[in-house]
């Protein structure tokens, strides 16, 4: 609830601060390579914290992140209220229960495919519920006088091959995070400490290449950048998809880390580039939801999917590379088609009405 909260209203301050295109776009790009990062910091250090103290003590990790960000938020930004007169949005209540509602049953159909056969009634039920509420939701949006998702917000090619480069890399995230630390722990016999410490080439890739993604960005485009993205990630992938019982870090895992590591950082800044392209000043709120919507939704539907596809090998480690090499393939059809729609467009920013 906080992060679907806070995501609308931040995203409407970034575009406040940073009025000029170029300045909003590079800060985008932050946006998104930060968003990134702070997942899979939030995975190493958990995991260091669970090794030396408790797993209880895991919890703190998101409360100190919290704390800080409110200090400087308190601190650096600045304290303006909108004028008196200053025009209000209507609200969409039924619209806003309805996608609720739908999101919560078709992800809950998603997770219990996790257990449960994709034919079972406990899948199917929830899905076929969550696909109704969300038509019906789609339906209302186009009748009522202040739609909660315009119609026409999702109908810009770059703005939806943005959203789903962002869904598709949350994906890849959540995917390389579960499936090294099972197979790591359960099959290598790895420490809760030593995973952790496994993925640091991993959290060090990110951090060193959203210094300069920023700069790739703006020189090269937001949709090039995106598909330069998924393509060194669909690299990594494929270099995880030799995995077997014996595999070698340094050989294989290691590499396949930093290569997705480098696709996931410039895929996120420039899907947050090409999401809010051409956005009105007035729906930049809009924009952050959806996006948060997108970047929560991506692991859950993605990750279902992946292991569904896993599940079709009796062996779990020959599971899991089947799941590899089918993300790597979906993130190379991902390349193409966000380079057809957007890799040739120089970067934009938000649009004045």
């Amino acid at each position: 609830v906080a992060g679907a909260l806070i995501a609308p209203a931040a995203l409407a301050l970034v575009r406040a601060l940073f009025p000029e295109v170029i300045a909003f776009g590079r800060a985008m790009a932050i946006w998104g390579g930060v968003s990134v990062l702070g997942a899979i910091l939030g995975f190493v250090s958990s995991g260091m914290v669970a090794s030396f103290v408790s797993w209880r003590w895991m919890f703190a990790v998101p409360i100190a992140v919290s704390t800080l960000g409110l200090v400087a938020a308190a601190t650096l930004l600045p304290s303006a209220r909108p004028a008196p007169d200053a025009a209000r949005p209507g609200l969409d209540p039924v619209g806003a229960l309805l996608a609720t509602a739908g999101l919560v049953s078709a992800s809950y159909g998603l997770i219990a495919s996790h257990e449960k056969a994709w034919t079972s009634a406990q899948v199917l039920a929830p899905l076929a519920a969550g696909s109704l509420l969300l038509a019906v939701f789609f339906l209302v949006e186009r009748r009522v006088k202040t739609p909660l998702l315009p119609p026409g917000f999702l109908l810009d090619p770059a703005r939806l091959a943005g959203l789903s480069g962002m869904l598709l890399a949350a994906a890849g995230s959540l995917l390389i995070e579960y499936v090294l630390l099972i197979y790591l722990q359960q099959v290598r016999g790895w420490s809760a400490f030593e995973t952790a410490v496994s993925f640091l080439p991993f959290a060090a890739a990110l951090i060193g290449i959203n210094l300069i993604a920023v700069s790739i960005v703006v020189r090269i485009g937001a949709g090039l950048a995106t598909a330069a993205g998924f393509l060194t990630g669909a690299a990594g992938l494929a270099c995880l998809a030799t995995l077997n019982n014996s595999t070698s870090f340094a050989g294989v895992l290691l590499p396949g880390q930093v290569l997705l590591a480098i696709g996931m950082a410039l895929s996120f800044a420039g899907a947050a580039v090409l999401s809010t392209r051409n956005v009105p000043l007035d729906r930049m709120g809009l924009a952050g939801g959806v996006m948060n919507t997108a970047m929560e939704l991506g692991p859950t539907l993605g990750f279902a999917l992946l292991m569904a596809v896993a599940a079709t090998r009796t062996d779990a480690v020959e599971g899991y590379a089947l799941a590899f090499a089918t993300a790597s393939a979906s993130c190379v059809i991902a390349a193409a088609i966000v380079y057809a729609v957007a890799g040739r467009r120089p970067l934009e920013g938000a649009k004045h009405d």
